[in-house]
């Protein structure tokens, strides 16, 4: 017999969307306007991160600033274990369970531990754009955002990064039919247009 395995939610009652996609995708815009219509509440796991390490008394406060610092990736029982906390939390203050994880999973291991012990996600909302584009907007908003990595060496590393640890995850979840691809070298309107066919066909 398989063993049985218990998630942390129930995939009937909880809605998971991983969005994923190059730095400068647009993740971000999209992911606002998914929140405002849909009734999703948007997690980014970079921005849990950087909140957790800041807050006075933190277990992991330290040890995330260390990872982030050296430009590695977080281990994934941190990210996972703050991803959770915060989708108790959410449905305890009354919202529905629709959730958006934005930046995460970063790599298989990530994808498989959350699905196998927080619960299993719907599919991948995966943000397609040329390199090209990606480095004009990210030096674009390096000029006002005040990012450190918004320089055109880290740019070139963390495409470098997403490739060889992100596009193995899409194609495992292509493989099981669960990527809804959108290219995003078009204006914010049309993408969006294009996410919610995605939104309508899947909520229904």
């Amino acid at each position: 017999m398989a063993p049985i395995t218990t998630t942390t939610f129930d995939p009937k009652e909880v809605t998971v969307v991983f969005v994923l996609g190059g730095p400068g995708a647009g993740k971000g815009t999209q992911c606002g306007n998914i929140k405002r219509d849909y009734d999703f509440v948007h997690l980014s796991a970079g921005d849990l991160l950087r909140d957790e390490q800041k807050r006075e008394g933190s277990k992991y406060g330290e040890l995330i600033q260390s990872y982030i610092r050296d430009g590695l990736i977080v281990p994934m029982e941190v990210t996972i274990a703050l991803l959770e906390a915060a989708m108790k939390e959410s449905i305890e203050q009354g919202n529905k369970g629709r959730f958006l994880i934005d930046g995460f999973p970063r790599k298989m291991d990530q994808a498989i531990k959350f699905e196998e012990s927080v619960v299993e996600s719907k599919f991948v909302l995966y943000f397609t754009c040329s390199e090209e584009t990606l480095l004009d907007r990210l030096l674009k908003r390096g000029e006002s955002s005040g990012r450190i990595d918004d320089n055109i060496e880290s740019i070139k590393k963390r495409f470098q990064v997403f490739k060889e640890t992100s596009y193995p995850v899409i194609e495992a979840f292509e493989a099981k039919n669960k990527v809804r691809q959108i290219n995003s070298d078009k204006p914010i309107d049309d993408v969006y247009d294009d996410v919610k066919k995605i939104f309508d066909e899947a909520l229904l």
